[in-house]
């Protein structure tokens, strides 16, 4: 893998692309400033346009589809949410050697909360509550079932037993793998969610919180986007808030034990996946995974 990749086949993006790209299709902005912007995010390339706005292009095959899935429902979604959430402003096509679509949005102020601390956990763990009740309560007719498009976000904790249990045997030396084991047996036997789907954000972690004035204004990276378990959202308990915050956030849910206890099985899975792959290419993203494990194998001792 070359320097400065996080995956194999991942493409060369750079700010003179872009640039071509703009020149070819939106000359309307082509000579507004280009800046690379630096993210722990592993599928899209982001860089800021101007002052109001940014472009965001995949770098790797599995993240193309997103594209079409954030222009069709991120405008149907914004209006029902608490807090602000990217809308499309304009759909690129393949063009000067970029073999794929790619979007314009509006750029959102803040830092995202992996840089800049809240000011109130627990009230950040309320408004992030709000914002997945929401979400949960808009119609899911027609959104996207979890698959590739998803990385499978919102699967049974079942179909995530191969990976995971990969993941620990890769991770020995680096974790306890008999703890980890046991905690995600431990999930498994949780009974599986048997409503009808709802919506999911599928990637709720620090990186894709905003925070300005120490407040949580925007929630971004919908790429994870789809309909499956509510679980998948509630991996944010053990990945950013802590013993006080999350136990704030469960109250603030409509969450049977169940989900709750699938919610820990999907932090401590995702942990697993993520870290053997991002440790050496991404320092941010694998030390939330880090956190997601010890904080899930920690609370999965205390019970529900």
């Amino acid at each position: 893998m070359s320097a400065g990749k996080m995956h194999e086949d991942e493409l060369d993006i750079d700010a003179p692309l872009v640039r071509q790209l703009l020149t070819a299709q939106f000359p309307q902005w082509a000579e507004l400033p280009i800046t690379p912007v630096l993210s722990a995010g592993t599928d899209n390339a982001i860089y800021r346009l101007g002052d109001d706005m940014c472009v965001r292009l995949p770098r790797i095959a599995w993240a193309l589809e997103q594209v079409d899935k954030e222009q069709r429902w991120l405008p149907r979604l914004a209006p029902y949410l608490p807090l602000a959430i990217p809308v499309p402003l304009g759909k690129g096509i393949p063009g000067e050697g970029y073999p794929w679509r790619w979007s314009i949005y509006r750029w959102f102020e803040g830092e995202n909360a992996t840089n800049e601390p809240v000011a109130d956990p627990l009230q950040a763990a309320r408004t992030i509550a709000q914002f997945i009740t929401a979400l949960q309560k808009i119609d899911p007719t027609d959104g996207p079932l979890p698959g590739a498009h998803n990385s499978h976000r919102g699967v049974p904790l079942a179909a995530r037993d191969s990976a995971t249990r990969r993941a620990i045997e890769a991770l020995r030396g680096t974790i306890d793998p008999e703890s980890a084991t046991a905690g995600w047996e431990t999930a498994l036997r949780t009974p599986a969610w048997k409503e009808q789907p709802v919506w999911i954000h599928g990637d709720l972690q620090s990186g894709n919180l905003l925070v300005q004035h120490g407040q949580i204004g925007a929630v971004i990276d919908f790429g994870c986007l789809g309909v499956g378990d509510p679980a998948c959202d509630l991996q944010i308990a053990w990945n950013f808030f802590s013993t006080d915050s999350r136990e704030v956030f469960r109250a603030a849910l409509p969450v049977d034990d169940a989900t709750w206890a699938r919610g820990r099985g999907w932090a401590l899975s995702w942990g697993l996946i993520a870290l053997p792959y991002y440790q050496t290419t991404n320092p941010v993203l694998a030390g939330i995974a880090r956190r997601a494990i010890t904080e899930a194998l920690t609370d999965s001792k205390g019970g529900v």
